[in-house]
């Protein structure tokens, strides 16, 4: 960063660059966590993170009493975002560059010690392994923005950044090893069953009736978070986090079950999402999801959480993935602003019908969890659990791991983390091995079956066939049905097949060549699925 010599001096101003690269990450979030002065001119990576703080008035309330806005310009360009008080007089402006060469900045604020401060950053080529934030891509699927495509293979611990901090690393590096490239994390923190404790730090500071006052974020706890944002990027990890929740279970102002942030008035709600928005929107790995259960936080209109959508569409510059996730009834997910839909529902089949009527990527966020809990949402198999994420992705959708073992210590992943138990995650990293081989997956859709129960994806040049539940110990011509219904060039081809099988994770080659009425062998058990591969021209 260099500042213009015709602006006037900025003392103590600081830039943070927030590198993607892994051995960079965590150094450089500690000097942004320090107190540098006048950190050396440095550039910044595409879609990686500059940084611009300056000292400001720190009499009344900050939080709300002083505004700050940068706006950076390259060429006709021009980006504004919000700047944010972080504690201790310092006022704080994050910027994520989208393109290479220099931006020019220029800062307003009523506060003559924040107003028409001007410099520039130069953004140079992003390094390896950032590949920008993720967007979506041909109507049903994602991609980073650099363009290779993205398959999320998501998992759920709610209140992470909301427990000590030995369990939140050892969550870490349980998902360091794991198969999953996004994380459901809740800002706020949760009171619900397995989730009975105080966190370290909360998100503001609470008045003597307990309830917390939204003119005053916590400083402490955002740094938390961010930490664990910065983390999760070095891991290669989205972050989905939930900006609402209704496991508070707050009563009428001045009687609080517990913390009161499902509770707060609605203009104290806008005004938390545009702190949020400065604070972490320059983050290229952050999701927005507006609520989890949106229909079980009481007394909340959807007027109101379309005023919350608007509230995100014009803060963010960005413009990140948005979504908001059900209880009992689905949102309206084809407004314009939610990029895709996250559901919950157990029936993961209904994937191509949810794609149908919302034209948009569907992510079954939480299709129940493997567990051996009371709370038959918590208690399905590995087993139903492995062929659940099957059954969604073979219908062009995506879904979403939780875990619910019980443990009197109440540490289950799903709310607070820890330890993985389960037997799915070492098959879902065999699915996306196949994902990840296959490309993007598209179901053939059979006009007469538009549903089928043994959904077909192309793989390359292959078809894969899954038979689910169904367990037959030969198949025929039958297998090729939708294949063949889709792709009336291959009635004359002749096949190869691959017989996977999705629990055992295993591929085995059925011998031979196979054409017209053929039989090929199968393991009798449910869960497979086939490849199936034609070998001459036909297409």
């Amino acid at each position: 960063m260099t500042i213009s010599p015709r602006s006037r001096a900025i003392p103590q101003a600081t830039l943070r660059i927030a590198l993607a690269a892994a051995t960079c990450m965590l150094t450089s979030f500690a000097m942004f966590s320090g107190n540098a002065n006048a950190a050396a001119p440095s550039p910044v990576p595409v879609w990686g993170m500059a940084e611009l703080s300056f000292p400001g008035p720190q009499e009344g309330n900050p939080f709300v009493d002083v505004e700050l806005q940068a706006t950076f310009t390259q060429g006709r360009r021009s980006i504004t975002v919000r700047g944010f008080y972080d504690g201790e007089g310092k006022y704080k402006v994050r910027f994520m560059p989208d393109a290479a060469g220099t931006w020019n900045f220029r800062t307003s604020s009523k506060q003559p010690a924040l107003a028409n401060l001007r410099g520039e950053i130069r953004a140079v080529a992003a390094e390896k392994g950032n590949r920008g934030p993720v967007r979506v891509k041909d109507k049903f699927h994602f991609a980073f923005a650099e363009g290779s495509a993205y398959y999320p293979f998501g998992t759920t611990v709610y209140a992470l950044v909301h427990q000590p901090a030995a369990l939140q690393e050892q969550t870490l590096a349980s998902l360091a090893k794991s198969p999953f490239n996004k994380i459901r994390i809740c800002v706020f923190p949760k009171w619900y069953e397995y989730n009975h404790s105080e966190p370290p730090q909360l998100p503001y500071v609470h008045k003597p009736d307990g309830f917390p006052d939204p003119t005053r974020p916590n400083p402490a706890f955002w740094r938390i978070l961010e930490d664990r944002i910065v983390q999760m990027q070095r891991l290669g990890v989205e972050v989905d986090l939930i900006l609402f929740h209704p496991y508070d279970v707050s009563e009428t102002p001045g009687h609080p079950v517990r913390w009161g942030y499902d509770n707060m008035p609605p203009e104290a709600n806008k005004a938390y999402l545009r702190y949020l928005v400065a604070r972490l929107g320059a983050f290229r790995n952050v999701w927005w999801s507006m609520a989890n259960e949106w229909d079980f936080v009481g007394g909340r209109s959807v007027g109101q959480w379309n005023e919350l959508f608007d509230v995100l569409a014009q803060e963010d510059p960005y413009k990140h993935l948005t979504s908001i996730h059900n209880g009992a009834k689905f949102f309206d997910h084809s407004r314009p602003s939610i990029t895709h839909a996250s559901v919950q529902a157990a029936d993961t089949t209904k994937m191509l019908e949810w794609r149908d009527k919302w034209k948009k990527p569907v992510i079954d966020d939480e299709c129940e969890y493997e567990g051996n809990i009371e709370s038959n949402w918590g208690n399905i198999t590995g087993e139903e659990l492995s062929h659940r994420h099957w059954a969604g992705f073979m219908r062009g959708g995506y879904v979403g791991h939780g875990e619910t073992f019980h443990a009197d210590d109440e540490v289950l992943w799903w709310g607070k983390g820890g330890m993985l138990k389960g037997e799915s995650p070492a098959r879902i990293r065999f699915l996306r091995q196949i994902v990840e081989w296959c490309g993007p997956l598209n179901p053939a859709i059979n006009k007469d079956e538009p549903f089928p129960d043994d959904p077909v994806v192309q793989c390359g040049n292959s078809f894969l066939i899954y038979l689910g539940r169904h367990r037959p110990a030969r198949g025929g011509p039958g297998l090729l049905k939708h294949v063949l219904a889709t792709n009336p060039a291959l009635k004359q081809a002749r096949w190869r097949f691959d017989v996977i099988d999705t629990w055992a994770m295993t591929q085995t080659p059925a011998p031979g060549e196979y054409s017209g009425n053929f039989t090929i062998q199968l393991p009798g058990r449910p869960y497979v699925a086939v490849r199936a591969t034609p070998i001459t021209k036909g297409r």
